[in-house]
């Protein structure tokens, strides 16, 4: 059981406050329900016997927060290479409600978007994913929307460069191709 004032997370649709807890006749039918207030100033009714099987959950606390920043700050998880594949993959992650999971999501399609760009459909995965997390992390935090993007794109800029340096690097052709001749001084005799 939840009260107003919790901040919880409900799967697939990121952080928020309790605002209410209401009654309300639905099609004949009389039911307690969460008023969640979203970001964006959305709100959104969740009937309170149905909560915890949906998957509402708690926030995380400042010590998970930091686990969570944790995975972006890792090398990617194997992904499939048929998008398809990955596309199931990564929203049955995200349905999982795991905030962890939802790093990691936000993570490797980062990663794959640096280095050959994304689907639409895996575009707005991402966009969706990264607002879960960011919507979790300014509660857990007590930052702006703005420090947390701004935090998440640093660290996966941070890892992609620390574990992709080798490969995103041009190497130096005209050494690799054109053998250096010692003997040459440069200048014509």
């Amino acid at each position: 059981m939840f009260n107003v004032g919790d901040k919880i997370v409900y799967p697939m649709h990121g952080a928020g406050v309790i605002d209410s807890i209401e009654e309300k006749d639905i099609l004949g039918e009389k039911q307690s329900y969460y008023i969640l207030k979203m970001p964006g100033e959305v709100k959104v009714m969740v009937p309170t016997a149905k909560a915890e099987e949906v998957g509402v959950r708690n926030i995380i606390d400042k010590s998970s927060a930091d686990a969570v920043i944790g995975v972006l700050e890792q090398d990617e998880t194997a992904m499939d290479k048929n998008w398809n594949k990955r596309y199931r993959d990564n929203m049955e992650k995200m349905k999982s409600g795991d905030i962890y999971e939802i790093a990691d999501v936000v993570r490797n399609l980062s990663f794959k978007q640096k280095e050959k760009g994304l689907s639409t459909g895996e575009k707005k995965m991402l966009n969706n994913a990264k607002q879960i997390l960011v919507s979790e992390l300014v509660l857990a935090e007590h930052s702006s929307k703005e420090e947390i993007e701004q935090l998440i794109d640093n660290k996966i800029n941070t890892s992609f460069m620390m574990f992709r340096s080798e490969e995103v690097q041009p190497q130096n052709i005209v050494n690799k191709f054109i053998p250096f001749d010692s003997t040459s001084t440069g200048t014509e005799e």
